[in-house]
């Protein structure tokens, strides 16, 4: 009898070891991404050294703009980058990196500027440093010296092309019986930065050469070494010439400035505001007033907390946004009723879509019904049509005179129909029909994928027990449905909160509300285009700092109702299970 071979026991913990050797070896191989081809490492170097160049282009860009902390990033980046897919392995990296790259510049770093904005005064009066504001301080401080003479004048160049008034002033003299100036006096003096200051010249200077001028009488039209302007030289520069000012000798807070495009004449100037460095404060000279630095609001202002002028500095300001969002009564009254708008529209388009889209899918889900596939493609239809186009021709159907609504199919005679836009009831219920247009063919979709999931076994064994059609719809098929669509139906939730698009193109958050609140607060505005209204069109300009913090608060609350929707969805998991 033939004895079988069989294995020691020694030797099958070491093919065990083997086995898990080489599949670790296949997931390295994996990892690795195989041996690169000679064509894939030629179009690898060529793809990163575009990226390079054009990395290294935008980081020169930036250091020349002085932003090193940008151009920094952009390198770091750019190293990291050529560190994943120049290196063998680490495949898993190279599909991750430029997702990442995108999410972090377009969504992370969004949420986290905002988060910063949150907490400052940024907005149209508070868009620049204090350096800018000073300066804008210093150049609106300019004014006439009112009862000052008017001065003929001719603008000079010289190689350079830098600027010098020529002046005639015969106010001190008046003029004689032939209408000539008495005795002028002649001035002269560059703009800054030609280390030429207004000074008299003698009437015998041999450089001086004088014409006939535009108010008829003799004044001084060239001066040796220097270039008049020509009419059309002037006005091609009229808009720089026309804000050059001559400082006065031994006086630099007065001198002279021209006075209009034509630049016919100049007249003395004089600074009203002066700043003082050291302690923060500009003095206003007309009437000694002083004007300090306060951070917490960033203006420059008086001890009565009068503003000297309207252009500020951005200031970190602590929780002031959102002391405002729940302290001012302008604000906090409109809110209360947009949030609960907001929610109300939220939820009644989401129920709407998706009844209407289940029942359409319901209904083309038979297997009697011919042609089922013709008339998906047709349910579908508003979806693949562009949104904004949609809502456009909605607006237009909604118009109350002549709207396809309204005329056509009620038969209103125009000034006696429906004012679906003007009126705000009206108008809520014009914005969720035609939100039930654009939403109900994506319910219909999923709705339809759902219901084809659905095991047949559970719908015939219903069957044969005797339960109705309307039985396995309650007590069957919407279980499951909400199992498997309650994320779905929860992101629905949040768009539809958001929803700024539809609001924007068919009412833009009107009608109008109470114009005694102070706030423009339509009557069909949602959150977000009320804080679009706060950031970009507010009658008190643009106040970016209390448009993020709500849009802080929005991010919290819906995400806080999707926790709580999310939560729902593994309550339903467990009942079904």
């Amino acid at each position: 009898m033939a004895k079988t071979k069989e294995t020691p026991v020694t030797e099958a913990p070491r093919a065990m070891n083997l086995s898990v050797k080489d599949a670790r070896k296949r997931q390295k191989m994996v990892d690795d991404g195989g041996t690169p081809t000679l064509r894939g490492t030629i179009l690898k170097i060529i793809l990163l050294g575009l990226a390079d160049a054009l990395a290294l282009f935008v980081a020169m860009i930036l250091i020349t703009g002085k932003r090193i902390d940008y151009a920094a990033a952009v390198v770091i980046v750019t190293l990291i980058f050529n560190w994943i897919y120049l290196r063998r392995g680490g495949l898993p990296a190279k599909y991750l990196a430029p997702g990442v790259l995108f999410l972090i510049c377009f969504s992370f770093s969004v949420v986290v500027y905002s988060g910063f904005i949150a907490f400052t005064n940024y907005g149209g009066q508070h868009n620049g440093s204090k350096e800018d504001s000073v300066a804008s301080v210093e150049l609106g401080a300019v004014v006439n010296d009112i009862g000052a003479p008017w001065m003929d004048v001719t603008i000079l160049k010289d190689d350079a092309n830098k600027h010098y008034f020529l002046a005639t002033d015969c106010s001190t003299s008046g003029f004689d019986d032939a209408g000539a100036c008495a005795a002028p006096l002649y001035y002269f003096g560059g703009e800054e930065g030609t280390n030429v200051e207004w000074a008299e010249l003698a009437a015998d200077d041999a450089n001086l050469e004088l014409g006939a001028g535009m108010s008829g009488y003799e004044v001084a039209v060239g001066y040796g070494g220097y270039t008049a302007l020509t009419a059309d030289d002037i006005n091609a520069q009229s808009a720089k010439l026309a804000g050059v000012r001559v400082s006065i000798p031994g006086d630099e807070q007065k001198g002279f400035m021209a006075l209009d495009p034509t630049l016919a004449g100049v007249q003395r100037t004089y600074i009203d505001a002066v700043y003082d460095a050291a302690t923060d404060s500009f003095t206003r000279q007309s009437d000694g007033m002083v004007f300090k630095a306060n951070d917490s609001t960033g203006f420059f202002e008086n001890e009565a907390g009068e503003r000297l002028n309207d252009t500020g500095w951005q200031a970190f300001v602590g929780l002031k946004n959102f002391n405002l969002i729940f302290g001012k009564e302008e604000l906090r009254a409109p809110l209360l009723k947009i949030f609960s708008w907001t929610v109300i529209f939220a939820v009644a388009s989401v129920v709407s879509t998706f009844v209407l889209g289940l029942a359409l899918a319901l209904l083309f889900n038979d297997e009697r019904l011919a042609g089922k596939k013709v008339y998906r493609a047709i349910m579908i239809l508003p979806y693949a049509f562009p949104g904004f186009l949609s809502a456009y021709v909605w607006k237009g159907m909604f118009n109350a005179d002549y709207g396809f609504i309204n005329y056509n199919i009620l038969g209103f005679e125009p000034g006696t129909g429906i004012p679906w836009l003007a009126d705000e009831n009206w108008a809520k219920i014009a914005i969720l029909l035609c939100n039930l247009w654009l939403g109900f063919p994506y319910m219909f979709l999923i709705t339809t994928g759902a219901l084809q999931a659905i095991p047949g076994e559970l719908v015939e064994s219903a069957t044969i027990d005797g339960a109705s059609a309307w039985q396995i719809l309650r007590q069957i098929k919407l279980p499951l449905l909400l199992v498997s669509l309650s994320p779905l139906l929860i992101s629905s939730f949040a768009f539809n909160f958001n929803n700024f698009t539809i609001i924007y193109l068919i009412t833009g958050g009107g009608p109008s509300g109470d114009p005694a609140l102070g706030v423009d607060a339509g009557g069909t505005d949602i959150l977000i285009s009320f804080v679009y209204k706060i950031a970009f069109s507010s009658s008190q300009g643009a106040d970016y700092g209390l448009a993020s913090a709500f849009s802080i608060l929005i991010f919290f609350i819906v995400g806080g109702l999707s926790m709580i929707g999310f939560r729902r969805t593994k309550f339903l998991e467990e009942a079904a299970d």
